[in-house]
Order: structure tokens, then C-alpha cells, then sequence
């Protein structure tokens, strides 16, 4: 292991992943929820696009041997590793009116550490840190959280959906600028703000096989990561490339 650290409940933090790593996140018990954006991390006009990732995949969770699409049809993220088996990539960031409206209204001036953060607050904090823009908040994965569709097309939260130890694997496809906020699920029916920390392991990845899970999980896949092996080699060395 390279680099750990813990997010604690309402916790945010953003940093540049180099491509070829793996992201480990932890929980530490059921109602936990970390939701992140994506970017490339020079270029970061590219982002994650929720759309194209669900639309390619034939799907509306992500799990493993699924992976996280850009809006230029590349690879950002693969998800190696997975004992949840859903993670909800569709119901956004909660906010600050949604937070007061379920949680009370609090503030940091009155409650000092006790203030209960939103997504919508703490990913505005970071974009800012990482020289971008309000204008750039975009959709979000919401890791340890299922969100199912019911016959009438309503949305179901699903309580104790994930337990202590459950972990996500993320296999880094490119350079990235991850952006992280363990605040609560917008719609966790629980009126008591979540305390549950969420670990964050970065070590090296081995080279992507050939037969690869996520490479191969579908056509629209392969197309992707050869779109990604085609941009890193026109723009960089591609030493840690194994399939052409």
C-alpha cells in the first residue's frame, strides 16, 4: 500500500491518482456512503459521464466488471473488486436544503464539528481547491448505496444494504482527479445523519490480461479501453500497456 487514508462522517477530500493504481475504499458498517466525481487530471475538460457509463453497460448499478466512462468515450476507471454487488450511480449528491429538511438545520459557526456537511458543499469546496469551477459539479457514483426501481418507476432506498469491512476496488485506467465526499445518501429514509468513516487505500495495480473482466465484459467496453490505450499512446510513453 501506497497511501490510506480515513474519511471521517461528512468528510471530503480530492487528490491526482496516477493511472495504473488501485483504489481500495472500505466502510466501516451499513449506512455508509461516499460518493465521488471523476476527471481526468490534466485534462479536465474530460469527466466521468454517467450517462454514456449506464447507456454502454446495459445497466443502472455498477459493480464489478463494470467501469466508469468519460464523456470522450474512454476508460477513467475500472471496478476490479466489489462484495457489495450494487453501487448506485444515478440519485446525485444530497444538498444543503436536503440535509437541513431531514437532518435540522445546523450550522459550523453553532455547532463547530458537530456541523452535518452536504455532498453539494463539501464537492463545491473541493472543485474550487483543484482550480475548477461550481459550473463543473457533475453526476456522481454513490459507493455502499442501493437505490432500486420499482414497477411505478419510484426509486427505493435499500437499508443495511452493505456491513462492516464491505469494500470497492477501483483499477485506475488513466490519470485521475478523484473528488470524494462521505456525506449521506439523498435518499436514506434515516432522519439521523450517518457516522460511518470510510478508509481510502491507493496501491499499484499489475498490468490489465487479456482476459481482463472489464475489458471483456461487453463490446461497448473493448471499444472504450482501445479509445484509452489510443489516447495515452499518442500522448505518453505506454510502458504499463499489455494489450494492443
Amino acid at each position: 500500500m501506497k497511501w490510506r487514508h480515513t474519511l471521517q462522517a461528512g468528510g471530503k477530500w480530492s487528490g491526482t491518482i496516477r493511472k495504473g493504481s488501485l483504489i481500495k475504499l472500505t466502510t466501516n458498517g451499513s449506512g455508509g456512503n461516499l460518493a465521488f466525481m471523476l476527471f481526468h487530471a490534466t485534462q479536465k475538460e474530460e469527466r466521468y459521464s454517467m450517462p454514456d457509463t449506464l447507456k454502454a453497460q446495459n445497466t443502472s448499478k455498477l459493480t464489478k466488471g463494470n467501469v466508469l466512462m468519460s464523456d470522450n468515450g474512454r476508460v477513467m476507471a475500472s471496478i476490479v473488486e466489489d462484495t457489495v454487488g450494487w453501487h448506485d450511480p444515478v440519485s446525485s449528491y444530497i444538498t444543503r436544503k436536503q440535509t437541513d429538511k431531514k437532518y435540522g438545520e445546523t450550522s459550523f459557526q453553532e455547532h463547530s464539528n458537530e456541523w452535518h456537511r452536504s455532498g453539494e458543499e463539501n464537492f463545491a469546496i473541493e472543485l474550487i481547491r483543484q482550480g475548477l469551477e461550481l459550473r463543473d459539479m457533475g453526476p456522481v457514483v454513490n459507493v455502499f448505496s442501493k437505490v432500486d426501481y420499482q414497477t411505478t418507476g419510484a426509486m427505493a432506498f435499500s437499508t443495511n444494504h452493505s456491513k462492516e469491512g464491505d469494500y470497492i476496488v477501483l483499477r485506475t485506467e488513466m490519470d485521475l482527479l478523484l473528488l470524494c465526499s462521505n456525506t449521506p445518501h439523498p435518499l436514506n429514509p434515516s432522519k439521523i445523519y450517518p457516522s460511518k468513516f470510510i478508509h481510502i487505500e491507493v496501491s499499484d495495480a499489475p498490468p490489465v490480461a487479456k482476459n481482463d473482466r472489464c475489458v471483456n465484459h461487453c463490446e461497448e467496453n473493448k471499444r472504450a479501453f482501445e479509445n484509452t490505450w489510443m489516447f495515452e499512446l499518442l500522448t505518453e510513453k505506454s510502458e504499463n500497456l499489455v494489450l494492443k
